[in-house]
């Protein structure tokens, strides 16, 4: 079982600055993929970011140059450092991963959501 656990939320002004980071813990043989979604009120869940196992990265139109996804595999944990922040980056923010097992077999994993707003 792969467990996901995601921190660094919170409350910023807008034009500041937060870090969140994704911690994955347990039966772990290789991470395909990473990444960060977001859901704000009302709005369905989008993307926000991913990097790949080979380190590839994509971004929503949104958040680029101002986001910024990184990853530290020996922790098997990704951040993600948002600068610029704006009012419409308040959402609730998750982690997801798709995460290969011993048996070669394939699952995806959300993290729990840390909130992150941004006050004008």
């Amino acid at each position: 079982q792969v467990q996901l656990v995601e921190s660094g939320g919170g409350l910023v002004q807008a034009g500041g600055s937060l870090r969140l980071s994704c911690a994955a813990s347990g039966s772990i043989f290789s991470i395909t993929a990473m990444g960060w979604f977001r859901q704000a009120p009302g709005k369905q869940r989008e993307l926000v970011a991913r990097i790949s196992s080979g380190g590839s990265t994509n971004y929503a139109d949104s958040v680029k140059g101002r986001f910024t996804i990184s990853r530290d595999n020996a922790k098997n944990t990704i951040y993600l450092q948002m600068n610029s922040l704006k009012v419409e980056d308040t959402a609730v923010y998750y982690c997801a991963a798709v995460i290969q097992n011993s048996d070669y077999e394939d699952n995806d994993y959300w993290g729990q959501g840390t909130q992150v707003t941004v006050s004008s």
